[in-house]
């Protein structure tokens, strides 16, 4: 079995403001963190304790008083912490024995922290509390209770605590209360006040106990005059981190270039000669053509022709019918002759 063992040293009357103090410990983890002035950016936090002790144990009619201070799986974090130890003992308190402040079946704490998030665990299963001075009565017996706190950039933090199963305080089964306080005094051996699942949020933190103990025992044996202080089972803080650094500068230069060229080729090329352009009409018209044009009325170069074609070639058939005439009657005359 795991364990933690403490020695408790003897002081005197002063050592009660150290008590003090500490029984007022728990009430100050549900204050606001203090906020960053010089622009600097927080880290996250996250605690979580399965036990926590402030008791002060006065002996010989209070003239001497020893401070009794324990923890069990204590964690802090930033990064990441979990215990597990099952049993913490305290030296000194009880003439020179060691009394076993907590035995538990289950007991593990976690704190967790990273650039989002703090987050503070406690689980406790089977678990008995004692004080200097009632070796064989535990102080309070829990079946099983758990508390968790949790802080996530951009939400609100969340604090739950949960007492499940029986609870017995001084050997008597007490019914407890959700957010209330449970009263219990046994004669000749002393009172107890339970507190049950106190939890607490703010804008960026939370704190969740799942029981906290005012104590004040006076039992009439083993030469202890009084033990009085706070007992604390369950607690789970956190405060949200302010979530990951910005960018520092903007981009200097845009993440993608213009097109300095079009993306795509004209899909045809220019012909190497001009098309025809299409034949003026004249005012004096023309035979209309099927694609809405006309002939056109000048006499074409190419051919040659003029407008005196026509009588050129009358002529010239006359011509060549004359010679004819002329050949055959030179014939007609020779024959005659002969």
């Amino acid at each position: 079995m795991n364990s933690n063992t403490f020695r408790a040293p003897v002081r005197r009357t002063a050592a009660a403001a150290a008590v003090a103090a500490l029984a007022a410990g728990p009430v100050l983890l549900a204050a606001p963190a203090a906020q960053a002035t010089d622009g600097e950016r927080r880290e996250g936090r996250a605690t979580a304790a399965v036990l926590r002790t402030g008791l002060d144990v006065s002996l010989l009619g209070e003239t001497v008083k020893i401070p009794v201070r324990a923890s069990l799986n204590e964690v802090e974090a930033p990064e990441s912490e979990s215990e597990t130890a099952l049993s913490v003992k305290v030296e000194g308190a009880e003439g020179g024995k060691p009394v076993d402040i907590l035995t538990a079946d289950v007991a593990t704490s976690t704190a967790t922290v990273d650039e989002r998030k703090a987050e503070g665990h406690v689980n406790l299963a089977k678990a008995r509390v004692h004080v200097p001075g009632l070796p064989s009565l535990a102080i309070i017996e829990v079946e099983k209770v758990t508390s968790r706190a949790v802080c996530e950039t951009g939400k609100k933090p969340v604090a739950e605590s949960n007492v499940l199963g029986h609870v017995r305080a001084l050997g008597k089964k007490v019914t407890l209360t959700a957010g209330g306080r449970t009263e219990l005094d046994v004669p000749a051996v002393g009172r107890i006040t339970l507190d049950l699942s106190r939890t607490g949020t703010t804008s960026r933190t939370a704190a969740a106990t799942a029981l906290e103990l005012d104590v004040e025992v006076n039992p009439l044996n083993l030469g202890v005059a009084k033990v009085k202080g706070t007992v604390t089972l369950a607690e789970a803080t956190c405060e949200t981190p302010d979530g990951p650094a910005p960018t520092e500068k903007p981009t200097e230069k845009p993440t993608g270039k213009p097109t300095e060229k079009p993306t795509a080729e004209p899909t045809r090329e220019p012909s190497e000669q001009p098309s025809p352009q299409p034949t003026e009409s004249g005012d004096d018209g023309g035979i209309k053509t099927n694609n809405g044009g006309s002939t056109p009325t000048q006499n074409l170069a190419e051919t040659g022709g003029s407008s005196a074609t026509p009588y050129i070639a009358g002529g010239a058939l006359a011509l060549v019918l004359a010679g004819g005439g002329a050949v055959a009657l030179t014939r007609s005359r020779a024959r005659a002759r002969g």
